[in-house]
């Protein structure tokens, strides 16, 4: 968005790629898929392209990853 775009409020969905994101509904923030929390559209850095969800932070990032992803490559099985 830019300076002559309307100021937005609520939800905006998006659509996540690798790199950028396209606006689908206009809002003002979206809510990240591990805490919840409400991220500013200013503030989003964190997404995954591959499942369509924004992160609040790279912690939040990581934990998805890992909890869809079996955790880092090389690591221990838990014992049971």
């Amino acid at each position: 968005m830019n300076a002559f775009d309307r100021d937005f409020t609520g939800q905006a969905q998006l659509e996540y790629g690798d790199a950028d994101y396209l606006i689908l509904q206009p809002g003002s923030y979206v809510q990240c898929a591990v805490t919840g929390e409400k991220i500013p559209i200013a503030r989003l850095r964190y997404w995954s392209a591959e499942l369509q969800e924004a992160y609040v932070d790279a912690h939040a990032s990581t934990r998805r990853w890992l909890e869809t992803n079996g955790g880092p490559a090389g690591a221990p099985e838990p014992q049971s």
